[in-house]
């Protein structure tokens, strides 16, 4: 029992309950983003790459824009934007509460900034697929779908995963300052909000802002854990380091 009231009445074990839900927002932010994110990334990539010059130079504008700008002033230009649109399209439709509200425009903003890192982490996997492989694909008969399906896709999602496995942390991290530029409706606070929240009753700014530093970096480790397991699926074909044994066995008969 007295453990029992010692974790109740403790502030750090409070502030864990309380963050609990707004972990959710920021988890919710990431997951509702690459989804969407990734493939519009590997299309942009593809279309960089392309020989087709006003594709490749649409792909490259879009790349340049959105790794060039801040995403904190991103939010506030998308903000801005769906705002001053408001009375000439959402609502006339009735769909103004969908586009202005966070849940919505914080993933839609999210998508933009993440394909653009991405997607340059994927052409430049494109880049280092062997030619050999590919033309000997071609060689044999193979279309040019089925030698991007059999050769390109695998080696280029194998090269670009490590990569790709930081921008992922990167999204998630970015979530914490959804809420600093997008409209707070009712209780939907993130870490980061209700971090803030906290420091203004107190002023203990080393607790509250170490517990959602906690929350970020649990969640981060989940995300590096699943990440590793597909990682080690893609590279399936290779040895792993357990297989290799290195010992010392002397051959005295010849």
């Amino acid at each position: 029992m007295a453990v029992i009231e010692w974790l109740a009445d403790n502030a750090f074990v409070k502030d864990i309950m309380i963050m609990a839900k707004p972990a959710l927002f920021n988890i919710y932010f990431a997951l509702a983003s690459i989804p969407i994110g990734f493939p519009l990334a590997v299309a942009l990539a593809l279309g960089k790459n392309s020989t087709h010059r006003l594709l490749s130079n649409f792909c490259r504008g879009y790349i340049y824009a959105f790794r060039g700008s801040p995403l904190f002033i991103q939010f506030f230009m998308f903000y801005s934007i769906a705002l001053s649109m408001n009375r000439a399209y959402w609502k006339p439709w009735g769909i103004d509460d969908i586009v202005l509200h966070p849940l919505f425009l914080g993933p839609v903003v999210l998508i933009f900034n993440t394909s653009a890192y991405a997607a340059e982490i994927f052409y430049g996997s494109l880049r280092t697929v062997s030619k050999g492989e590919t033309e000997a694909a071609m060689a044999v008969g193979m279309s040019r779908w089925q030698t991007f399906r059999s050769v390109t896709w695998p080696n280029m999602i194998r090269l670009a995963w490590p990569a790709y496995t930081n921008e992922v942390i990167f999204l998630f991290h970015a979530t914490a300052i959804v809420y600093f530029t997008l409209p707070v409706i009712n209780e939907q606070k993130d870490l980061m909000n209700m971090a803030g929240e906290l420091f203004e009753r107190d002023y203990n700014i080393f607790l509250h802002f170490s517990v959602a530093a906690l929350y970020f970096l649990v969640i981060s480790i989940g995300i590096f854990w699943i990440a590793g397991m597909i990682n080690k699926r893609l590279n399936r074909h290779l040895l792993s380091d357990a297989s290799v044994k290195i010992g010392f066995k002397p051959n005295y008969m010849r």
